[in-house]
């Protein structure tokens, strides 16, 4: 049986790239497995863990629960486009780990991408927004208060 196909052409991190994919492919499925591009974590593929968070057109959204054809033509950002260079962190992944911020890293680039788009529109944050801003980011292993330091540690 033939499964029908659809173009995608979407810039990740800057680089544009052009794939065939069947239409159901999921955009965090596309994103690890078609561009190669690991640090988008799929957690519950539901959209409530919030591992799969990636910037789509400067906005966090929930990789799992988007299609890739619905990226077509878009601009998105994950994880392994926030360093400014191979040999620097950008300033928020230096404070998470100054502040000892994340401990198996699962939940990690989720975090990041939502704070990433947060702290944009709101550069000097108290302990409660940030603590509203990660509100659906699910994390395991920190109890959450080391990425409340890390953030703060950030914006200082």
């Amino acid at each position: 049986m033939d499964t029908e196909r659809c173009t995608v052409v979407v810039s990740v991190n800057g680089v544009r790239y052009e794939r065939e994919v069947e239409p159901r492919l999921l955009l965090s499925d596309f994103i690890r497995h078609e561009l190669r591009l690991a640090g988008t974590h799929v957690g519950c593929e539901h959209g409530v863990c919030g591992a799969c968070t990636v910037l789509f057109d400067a906005e966090p959204v929930r990789s799992c629960l988007m299609f890739a054809a619905q990226a077509n033509g878009h601009e998105i950002m994950t994880v392994e486009g926030l360093a400014p260079a191979a040999d620097r962190l950008h300033p928020l992944q230096e404070a998470m780990h100054a502040a000892h911020g994340l401990q198996c890293g699962y939940c990690t680039p989720g975090i990041l991408m939502t704070l990433v788009a947060f702290l944009k529109d709101n550069p000097r944050p108290d302990e409660a927004q940030i603590r509203a801003a990660i509100s659906g980011n699910l994390c395991r292993c920190t109890g959450y208060q080391h990425i409340v330091d890390a953030v703060m540690r950030s914006v200082a």
